[in-house]
């Protein structure tokens, strides 16, 4: 199941499925596109700890674009396999720590805060937790994962809002308080699904 956040479904969308369609007639597969967009991603995350954070926040959200493109392409192709959505989901855990990570060197090395470590380690944390926890709704509770209520438990900080805002703070040279607010507000979206899931279906016992 594929769902778009706000930042895909008015910027990202408007950018991979163009590039989708132009790549359709060559033999490039899904799982390629896959692999280059993890590839890019720690390459990013590489840029920015060595100090090109103009370019590298703009390669963050480059990722964010190019990691609509393979799924369009499966489609497109109609080349869409299990293993894919699972290779995707697995590399997209990769390449949110690798930027993470080149933010946390950057907010290290130059803009000399204290634990910047610590606060890096808590935005790699929560936002592998942000998609734990939507990998679990989608497995156990598919059908709050359906439909119309979707958007409520995943629409408050999805990946792509995320990655805009990451792509944002490090072209501003500002990789420690983005790496804050990446960690607050995807703190605030999995209290938000326990809250929202504990009201709608706390009840529901194992069948």
């Amino acid at each position: 199941m594929t769902y778009d956040g706000t930042v895909s479904r008015y910027l990202n969308r408007r950018l991979s499925r163009p590039a989708a369609h132009a790549l359709r007639g060559t033999p490039l597969t899904p799982n390629a596109v896959t692999a280059f967009t993890v590839l890019l991603a720690f390459a990013t995350g590489g840029m920015i700890a060595a100090g090109w954070n103009i370019a590298g926040g703009i390669l963050i959200q480059a990722v964010s674009v190019i990691d609509g493109v393979d799924g369009e392409l499966a489609r497109l192709k109609a080349q869409a396999t299990r293993f894919g959505a699972v290779f995707d989901a697995v590399t997209d855990r990769y390449a949110d720590a690798a930027m993470l990570a080149g933010m946390t060197v950057f907010a290290v090395r130059f803009e000399d805060f204290a634990h910047a470590e610590f606060a890096g380690m808590l935005a790699v944390s929560a936002a592998l937790i942000v998609s734990y926890s939507r990998a679990r709704i989608e497995a156990d509770l598919p059908d709050v994962a359906a439909g119309g209520r979707l958007d409520s438990v995943f629409g408050l900080a999805s990946r792509d809002v995320r990655l805009l805002i990451a792509a944002i703070g490090t072209v501003a040279g500002q990789c420690y308080w983005t790496l804050i607010i990446l960690t607050v507000i995807s703190a605030a979206t999995i209290a938000w699904r326990l809250a929202y899931l504990r009201v709608t279906v706390g009840a529901r016992r194992y069948e």
